[in-house]
């Protein structure tokens, strides 16, 4: 029993909370356990085990400081732990708004019933009532006052009784009571009120009150003037008897019930009854109803029974004449509510696929989530997000099969509401197995959604087709026009937002930096042109010079160094460039733990136009420039970003990436400024206006100032078949 009211307690709390209610003593204030601090007054109300009245209210007071208690405990009468609140309405313009007052108590929480609250109070009227439903009688008027002045005499009231009576003065019909009041001590009455019956709220009286119920009544009433003092209580009683009728058919009842039912039917903590009646000869006069073996009780609202087992509730009806109604009832069972399940699922995580040497799932990698409950209330719902992308039902196991590492993100939520904390498991996925490459537009696989030169910061994740955000974009394509461009980037992400790739956020964000890109604009396209595109008849433009070799792999990519020894250079004879960007993406392949050693050459002359000791690879090293790749540690001091023999970069400047990682690599050449860009950063930035570190000046060098050609030609070295480097997506554009 102690469980089942400490429930319904946390029960109506939830619901206060919902209908914008504390369950403090006032704003911003805790309520305290301790006995009420000494102060100008202390006001004091309590509660017990009835729903229709405070056990004790106050009615006036001075304005100024004051100690609110709110005690609904077992020693103000409450033996079931029914929860009450005190609460001071605030929005009615006709009362006092400046004290927010919201005490929800029982005598089994943690101040055992008993709450105080420090407030001011300012003359004026107050209004306070019960907000737990089917608790609407419990409200009252607090009165405050000046507390000074020089009227102290309280008004006068008197009532008279109106109607049609019968020989023993019994009123046929219906009574009307007329209040009239005045005040002799000088301020002038203010407001007269009345209440029906001994128990009935006090309200406004506006105008005579008409009472055409059959039995006895009793109507209470009493004054304030404008000075705050408040009349005597008096009353007038009489009966209402009803007209001579020949009505002999009683009302017809009827009643339902309602309430939250579990899977037995059972309601759950409480069931509600609902009376109605309906007599179409002289009227309705009252509705009584009892609980099981009760006494019967007079029906104003819907009944609430919260005691646990199989329940009764009787009820029947007497109409003006006299007519009584059968007795009828409504028999249901009443259940505590299970034990509140607070507890999240506890989820795991499975990788499958084959793993090469180095730990990576070969072709494809498919990851398996699970969920299990020990709250009670069952797993609803399991959920995975992929490469930071938003969460999705999860359904069926995930299979990932684009090459590159990833992350995938797991949760599961219980019927209760609780959701586990979300686990992460990474994994990386290597070509392979069978697997085609996907069919992307472009290749880029930079970490972040980046239009032109706009960086969104939304995840680059890898879509439903395999192909990334960015390769579907095509921001490197030639557009005619920036209207057109934003056209297909809609349609893009139309589409992934359709698939559950993007939410609304990133899409508006991307597609904000796709304005701000200014792509398709005179003067913003792109303008790259793809010298390799990962096809035979694209590598077949090309030529390897010297040792070694390439091989083209099924993903679109090429390798140097897997079938032949030796230095050489594969280079790209078809047209020479002289101020350019150059595009394209690397992967250090190299076996074991070292680090692949290889560049990229420009702008040196045709390799068969100026042979050097017969070896025409050595043309593109003495006439041009290699931009180094080499992330090692150790070995050559000359490391990625750097210009050959010219300007070293160090590998905090250049940065590193895991082996086996794509690399987006930007060579911009012009005039004779490099500028050289790895994931987008800039790393370094070399003017070629004079000298040599390593190889000495030749005679046929163009100028006198040691510069080198301002045109030439493309190339990528191969170093030996232990320097493994794989390229792919090459592209230029002529600046």
């Amino acid at each position: 029993m102690i469980r089942h009211r400490r429930m319904w307690a946390a029960l109506l709390a939830a619901l206060l909370m919902m209908l914008g209610l504390q369950t403090t003593s006032a704003a911003g204030q805790d309520t305290a356990r301790a006995e009420a601090p000494d102060a100008a007054q202390v006001l004091t109300w309590t509660a017990g085990d009835d729903i229709t009245k405070y056990g004790s209210a106050p009615t006036t007071a001075v304005a100024g400081p004051a100690t609110i208690v709110f005690e609904n405990s077992a020693a103000t009468g409450n033996t079931t732990g029914m929860p009450h609140t005190l609460t001071f309405v605030t929005s009615d313009p006709e009362y006092n708004s400046d004290v927010q007052i919201n005490i929800l108590a029982n005598p089994n929480d943690d101040m055992g019933g008993r709450h105080t609250a420090e407030v001011t109070l300012t003359p004026g009227r107050y209004f306070y009532h019960c907000t737990i439903p089917g608790h609407g009688q419990m409200q009252g008027e607090l009165v405050v006052t000046e507390g000074g002045g020089s009227d102290t005499t309280p008004p006068q009231t008197s009532a008279q009784v109106t109607g049609a009576q019968n020989a023993q003065g019994e009123y046929v019909g219906a009574a009307t009571v007329t209040i009239a009041a005045t005040d002799e001590g000088g301020s002038g009455v203010d407001r007269i009120e009345y209440a029906i019956g001994d128990t009935g709220a006090w309200q406004p009286y506006t105008a005579p009150v008409v009472v055409d119920r059959t039995g006895g009544h009793k109507i209470r009433h009493r004054a304030l003037d404008k000075a705050g003092n408040v009349s005597a209580e008096k009353s007038v009683e009489f009966t209402v008897v009803a007209p001579p009728s020949d009505d002999t058919a009683p009302p017809e009842t009827s009643a339902t019930v309602s309430g939250e039912r579990n899977a037995d039917g059972a309601y759950i903590d409480m069931a509600t009854v609902t009376v109605t009646a309906s007599d179409t000869g002289s009227g309705v006069n009252s509705i009584e109803y009892a609980v099981s073996a009760g006494a019967w009780q007079a029906y104003s609202g819907p009944v609430m029974v919260h005691q646990v087992g199989a329940q009764a509730v009787r009820y029947r009806a007497t109409d003006k004449a006299g007519n009584v109604s059968d007795e009828k009832s409504v028999q249901f069972t009443v259940v505590a509510a299970p034990p509140q399940d607070t507890t999240a699922p506890v989820t795991g995580v499975a990788v499958e696929g084959t793993k090469n040497s180095d730990g990576a799932y070969v072709g494809s990698a498919k990851v398996t989530v699970s969920a299990t409950d020990d709250g009670g209330s069952g797993v609803a719902s399991v959920e995975y997000s992929l490469d930071a992308g938003p969460y999705l039902a999860y359904t069926a196991p995930v299979v990932v099969d684009r090459a590159g590492a990833h992350s995938l993100a797991y949760r599961a939520s219980d019927k209760a509401g609780n959701t586990s904390t979300p686990g992460t498991v990474n994994f990386t996925v290597v070509a392979g197995g069978g697997v085609p490459a996907p069919n992307c537009p472009e290749y880029d696989e930079r970490l972040t959604v980046i239009v032109g030169t706009v960086d969104s910061g939304v995840p680059n994740r890898v879509t439903n087709n395999r192909c990334r955000i960015n390769e579907l974009i095509e921001d490197e394509k030639e557009w005619t026009s920036h209207a057109l461009f934003l056209k297909h980037v809609q349609k893009v992400l139309d589409g992934l937002r359709d698939e559950g790739v993007v939410d609304k956020r990133e899409y508006n964000t991307i597609q904000r930096a796709a304005r701000q890109s200014g792509i398709g604009k005179a003067g913003q396209t792109e303008g790259y042109r793809k010298i390799f595109d990962g096809s035979p008849g694209s590598l077949a433009k090309w030529e390897q010079v010297g040792g070694g070799s390439f091989a083209l792999n099924t993903d679109g990519s090429i390798t140097s160094g897997t079938t032949k020894a030796g230095l050489g250079m594969l280079w790209f004879p078809q047209r020479k460039y002289g101020d350019f960007s150059l595009k394209l993406q690397w992967r250090d392949d190299a076996p074991g733990t070292g680090n692949a050693n290889a560049g990229v050459f420009v702008r040196f002359p045709g390799v068969h136009d100026h042979p050097v000791e017969s070896r025409p690879e050595w043309v593109a090293i003495e006439y041009g420039h290699e931009v180094q790749v080499f992330d090692r540690p150790d070995g050559d001091m000359y490391k990625t970003g750097s210009i050959y023999g010219f300007d070293r970069v160090g590998l905090a400047g250049a940065g590193v990436t895991q082996k086996g990682t794509w690399n987006d690599y930007e060579i911009r050449v012009v005039d004779q400024h490099y500028s050289i860009y790895r994931n987008g950063v800039l790393i370094n930035e070399f003017d070629n206006i004079g000298g040599q570190e390593f190889y000495p000046p030749r005679s046929d060098d163009p100028g006198t100032d040691g510069r080198r050609f301002a045109s030439g030609y493309i190339g990528l070295q191969v170093h030996s078949t232990t320097d493994v480097i794989s390229y792919r997506d090459i592209r230029i554009k002529e600046l």
